[in-house]
């Protein structure tokens, strides 16, 4: 009985560490940043509002159309890649990835996708580079509004307010905000 236990401990093991190095015995650049996304997005509010940024413009010409369906091509949360998405709403802005330091306290989250221009303090209407330090208005997770964050990118794009089914089972996901158009992808 020891025998298999200590057997099937060490296979444990091997496997598991398998999975996160890679050929050298590093952990890989892909499953850090896998691990720290689903780490940050943890307490992400899955459901939202309808309620949108004052100024946000809707879209003119968006390639997904409001009550089009698409599947969604991002790992923001759990389950959300490969689920089908309906879309409830497409506006024309600027999105950041940004880093900041929740205002509840706790680690700091980095690569925070996505706020949009609209959602940062007095950004005006010119894209922000990398490295700018901002205030976020977004409330996307908890501690978010309010604290002080770096820009780490920035995209002109159309995004998406979108409703879905995680592919992990679940309730749905109504006005997620936001989802970029190359995060979407035709039926």
């Amino acid at each position: 009985m020891k025998k298999q236990l200590f057997t099937l401990g060490v296979a444990a093991v091997i496997g598991l560490s398998g999975c996160a190095n890679d050929s050298n015995g590093n952990e890989s650049d892909t499953k850090k940043e896998s691990n720290q996304s689903e780490r940050n997005h943890s307490k992400m509010n899955h459901s939202g509002s309808s309620e949108l940024p004052e100024g946000l413009q809707e879209a003119k010409n968006p390639k997904y159309k409001v009550g089009s369906e698409a599947i969604i091509q991002a790992d923001h949360m759990k389950g959300m890649d490969g689920s089908k998405a309906t879309i409830v709403g497409a506006y024309d802005t600027t999105v950041y990835t940004v880093s900041y330091t929740p205002t509840t306290g706790g680690e700091k989250v980095t690569n925070h996708k996505w706020v949009v221009q609209e959602e940062i303090k007095e950004a005006g209407d010119k894209m922000l580079k990398p490295g700018t330090e901002v205030t976020l208005e977004a409330d996307h997770m908890k501690g978010m509004k309010g604290a002080k964050a770096t820009i780490d990118s920035a995209e002109k794009t159309t995004v998406y307010v979108v409703d879905y089914i995680p592919t992990t089972g679940g309730e749905k996901v109504t006005n997620h905000k936001w989802v970029t158009e190359s995060e979407l992808s035709d039926k």
